[in-house]
């Protein structure tokens, strides 16, 4: 658990893909925003609970946020939605590949639920059509970057061979991500382990010259 002066932010891994589920919870007001509802519920129902114990105000997920429509972020989806009466959010051009419908489409900008952490929307166009990665800006240290499968450590996310996507994706990451955002940004990806801005950025030349 990260805990932060307004927002605690907590993960799970799971699967057999290691994919990672992130909880960021508002402190003043309990309404949360859940992060790739990839598999495992019961796992994502302990940290609901844990997440719930710990608060000062009553906890509710009030938004679930798919950071891409490929299927290993989104087995666990329905089950939380039926549960939680969370709404849904993803990126507009993956909303057709996503079973679950989508409440909200979301384009670059905020995002906005009522109580919940303030999130900016970054759109990461390549591994797919409609990937998105979520910023919150912590008002009190460095800001926190969820950035799907578009953004790990050693590189960006898988373009499966096509090299109009990883241009795409590329330019989409520096311009949006490293030409914007300073050195202590905290990375937390879709899979694995996370890192900052700062150490991966003096490797942008090297990603663009072996094309993935």
């Amino acid at each position: 658990m990260i805990d932060l002066d307004e927002t605690t932010i907590r993960s799970r891994s799971v699967s057999e893909m290691a994919n990672n589920v992130y909880l960021l919870t508002s402190k003043t007001t309990g309404v949360q925003v859940l992060i790739d509802a990839a598999d495992d519920p019961e796992s994502i129902r302990t940290m609901l609970e844990e997440a719930r114990a710990d608060s000062a105000e009553p906890t509710r997920v009030a938004c679930i946020v798919t950071t891409h429509s490929h299927w290993d972020h989104v087995r666990a989806l329905d089950e939380l939605v039926r549960e939680t009466g969370a709404r849904t959010a993803a990126g507009t051009e993956d909303v057709p590949d996503i079973e679950v419908p989508t409440d909200l489409p979301l384009e670059a900008g905020p995002l906005e639920v009522e109580g919940a952490p303030t999130l900016e929307v970054i759109k990461l166009r390549g591994h797919t059509p409609g990937s998105v990665a979520l910023l919150y800006r912590d008002p009190d240290g460095p800001a926190h970057l969820f950035t799907g499968d578009s953004l790990f450590p050693g590189g960006v996310g898988n373009t499966f061979g096509d090299p109009g996507n990883f241009a795409t994706l590329i330019a989409d990451v520096t311009a949006r991500v490293f030409d914007v955002l300073p050195d202590d940004t905290i990375v937390h990806p879709g899979h694995g382990d996370g890192t900052t801005l700062g150490a991966e950025r003096p490797h942008l030349q090297e990603w663009r010259e072996r094309g993935w």
